[in-house]
């Protein structure tokens, strides 16, 4: 374990400051060894490691029911990825995931510990500090946990893989019921490092783990209480008039001129696409647009093309040469350009500011680099300037239906892991006020478990609100949270859909 010295800790959308005495955290994520010793010394069957009701979606289960489902693929006690009671070989000293909360929280009292509040988790990791330099050798790479350890993904004070390789349960409910599991697992995307999420505390999906604390004093009620993470309900917001809509669609135009677009470096060393990073004036100010140009290697121009615009972790990382591509890179390869502008406020173009007035402005101009990436296309003969989509992940998802609205050339949208959000948003910006005026064709795919945009309370509120007649939206829902954990049912998802409203590709 590993000392945290006593302070103070501030969530970043909330002005409790949270006192936190000393504590010592686990260095390591607990691995399948030490789990191992747990499930042999009967602690599936010794009642005083299981202090809490086992509560699943609001309905509380008996022990012995509750306990009958901890079983893994043979069904024998232990977690969902064993199998005959054991981990798999070789993996002694990989992190344990496939746990539920329940099960973490067991072996936490076995152990003489205690599972980390959210407040504990945050201090440790540096989420809200070092996110742009961890995230770099983190275990996002999608493949698979690996072994505790391995990498030199270290926190503020020693401790190893709290970004990415499993997600790790903490104590604290969220006001819904569900328990927070931070950090992101091996599958998701970067910014869940810094995200929260929370699941119901039965789930055992492979990349849940944990890691554990002890502290000196006991843990006070103040910090064990549920977490309301909500600034706003979207199920209870309602879009402006059509004549206020009209006056804010309006702040998104600006005068034509001159593109003087350059490009400024062209890398064909990968097998499957050429990428040429380009620039062009901006339609504001004297700034100049960024562009990342992914040309397909294996496809016949003029190419189809898809506006990209990416997940929160953009707005955190500093270069643009370190962008997460895992959902993206699959574009390229079935025959696909995605022009990926690096918008205001994301990557090398990140400036000081801060309140409603700075977010309106700097997401005007996003919509605005958006439409001025479209002009630059068009002055492309390798580019079929009629077959220009958009594609969104996340933060991108859920600002789609502006930009889908303000910008009629977009033929058809992707929305991946997006809905209306909880955070206050300019309603000049507000993709609420701008959905029912989107009319192009829109398939959203999403995780019916996600946490920071439900089911019921974000997802469907966007589905509906968009104005796509309704044989011309779609909306997958597929297993998991905010990033479904088999990319590959996303990809088939994103590319049927292409091919009906872009057209197949020529080889």
């Amino acid at each position: 374990m590993v000392r945290v010295a006593a302070g103070t800790f501030e969530a970043e959308r909330s002005d409790t400051r949270m006192p936190l005495p000393e504590y010592w955290i686990d260095t390591y994520e607990v691995t399948n060894k030490q789990f191992k010793e747990f499930v042999d010394l009967g602690g599936y069957q010794k009642r005083e490691y299981w202090r809490e009701p086992f509560v699943s979606r609001g309905h509380t289960l008996a022990w012995e029911e509750g306990i009958a489902k901890f079983r893994d693929a043979t069904g024998r006690p232990g977690p969902a990825t064993w199998e005959l009671g054991t981990f798999p070989d070789g993996q002694a000293d990989w992190p344990v995931n496939g746990v539920s909360w329940y099960e973490a929280a067991a072996y936490a009292a076995y152990a003489g510990k205690s599972l980390p509040t959210i407040y504990h988790w945050y201090q440790a990791s540096g989420a809200f500090g070092v996110f742009s330099d961890v995230l770099k050798i983190s275990n996002f790479r999608g493949r698979g946990p690996e072994r505790a350890g391995s990498s030199a993904s270290l926190g503020p004070f020693g401790t190893n893989d709290m970004a990415g390789n499993v997600k790790e349960w903490t104590w604290n409910q969220s006001t819904q019921g569900r328990r927070f599991i931070l950090g992101g697992a091996y599958y998701e995307a970067p910014y869940q490092f810094h995200d929260e999420d929370a699941s119901d505390p039965m789930e055992r999906r492979p990349g849940f783990g944990f890691r554990c604390i002890r502290q000196g004093q006991p843990l006070t009620p103040q910090l064990l209480a549920p977490v309301d993470t909500l600034e706003r309900d979207p199920a209870d917001l309602k879009p402006v008039s059509d004549d206020v809509y009209h006056a804010y669609r309006s702040l998104y135009d600006y005068d034509r001129r001159p593109l003087d677009a350059k490009v400024e470096e062209k890398d064909d060393t990968n097998a499957h696409w050429t990428l040429e990073r380009v620039s062009f004036t901006a339609a504001y100010g004297s700034e100049r647009v960024p562009l990342m140009l992914f040309l397909p290697r294996d496809a016949k121009p003029p190419y189809q093309v898809l506006v990209y615009f990416p997940g929160s972790d953009a707005t955190r990382t500093l270069n643009s040469r370190a962008a997460y591509l895992q959902f993206v890179e699959f574009l390229p390869r079935s025959g696909r350009a995605i022009a990926y502008p690096i918008y205001q406020q994301t990557y090398e173009r990140r400036r000081q500011g801060r309140g409603l007035s700075f977010q309106r402005e700097f997401s005007i101009q996003r919509g605005q680099d958006l439409r001025r990436t479209i002009d630059y296309l068009e002055t492309r003969a390798d580019i079929d300037s009629t077959k220009v989509g958009f594609y969104g992940l996340s933060l991108g998802a859920q600002l789609g239906p502006v930009y889908l609205a303000i910008e009629p050339r977009l033929r058809t949208g992707v929305l991946l892991s997006g809905g209306f959000e909880t955070w206050q948003i300019p309603p000049e910006t507000d993709p609420v006020n701008f959905a029912p005026h989107v009319t192009q064709s829109v398939l959203m795919v999403n995780g019916r478990e996600d946490f920071d945009l439900p089911y019921e309370t974000a997802q469907i509120p966007m589905f509906k609100a968009l104005g796509t007649p309704p044989e011309h939206k779609r909306h997958a829902v597929m297993e998991g949270g905010h990033l479904p954990p088999r990319p590959q049912d996303v990809f088939k998802e994103i590319l049927d859909w292409l091919d009906r409203y872009l057209g197949p590709v020529g080889r």
